[in-house]
């Protein structure tokens, strides 16, 4: 019962063999996953995905490489897909100074209205950060209130504090695994129990042993296996945890079997 809460399904690499990347992780035990947009294409594509399947959950938003193209009827057409009941968050947005494919001023334009999105449809928000930590606790603050998570984290115990004392959750990728993370492995021994996620942020990020290859849901086991071990958990117990965590925050159908 593993919950992968970040999957882009939708990319164009899956075109061939959706149907069985889906049928791999329902076999490798992933009961439920996110299926994450990043524009207002990806996010028509992930509801249609999503439409009649009970383990797949849809979201809408505008990544910040793309902020630059933001515009008021996107916007609108966003707002629209995120209040729709089906959909369980507002996002992926944030910041990334690595590549800066848009303006910052796109960037932090783009991350407040969807903050603020999320706060007034009191829904998830997902937040993407790469080289933007003090920017983005900044935007984070200004919304207080404002539930979501920090997917993908991929910093160390020092970064942690802030997102914890804005009450945000906190999801670990492929990157825990990586052998030279020992700093992102000890971020996640250190976030409480109740706010722990795991996720893919497929078709990127492969755990280590399929790096270079296209990551998939399937493999967020490894992910919750690599996390399990570094905490000195139970992976079955954890995989019930993590998936209690992701129905609490994205408001996904109670578990049937919730963690002991």
């Amino acid at each position: 019962m593993i919950t992968d809460t970040h999957a882009h399904v939708w990319w164009k690499s899956f075109a061939d063999d959706r149907d069985e990347v889906l049928q791999r992780a329902r076999e490798a035990g992933v009961s439920r996953m996110v299926i994450v947009a990043t524009d207002l294409e990806s996010a028509r594509a992930s509801f249609e995905m999503c439409a009649g399947k009970d383990d797949l959950f849809p979201t809408a938003g505008v990544h910040p490489h793309d902020a630059e193209h933001l515009t008021d009827e996107i916007r609108a057409e966003i707002e629209a897909l995120c209040a729709r009941p089906e959909c369980v968050a507002v996002g992926e947005t944030g910041l990334d100074w690595f590549k800066e494919f848009s303006p910052r001023e796109a960037q932090f334009a783009g991350f407040r209205w969807q903050l603020a999105l999320a706060k007034r449809l009191d829904k998830p928000v997902i937040i993407h950060c790469r080289d933007a930590h003090e920017d983005t606790v900044q935007l984070v603050r200004e919304h207080p209130g404002v539930r979501g998570v920090m997917h993908c984290y991929t910093m160390g115990v020092d970064e942690l504090a802030p997102y914890l004392e804005a009450g945000l959750y906190i999801s670990f990728s492929g990157v825990v695994t990586y052998p030279k993370n020992d700093a992102n492995r000890a971020a996640a021994c250190a976030v409480p129990e109740d706010r722990l996620l795991v996720e893919t942020d497929c078709p990127f990020l492969s755990p280590q042993g399929h790096r270079g290859k296209r990551n998939e849901p399937a493999l967020v086991a490894e992910v919750l296996r690599v996390v399990a071990e570094a905490r000195g958990d139970d992976p079955e117990r954890l995989a019930r945890v993590t998936s209690a965590n992701a129905a609490r925050l994205f408001g996904l159908p109670a578990l049937d079997d919730p963690p002991a």
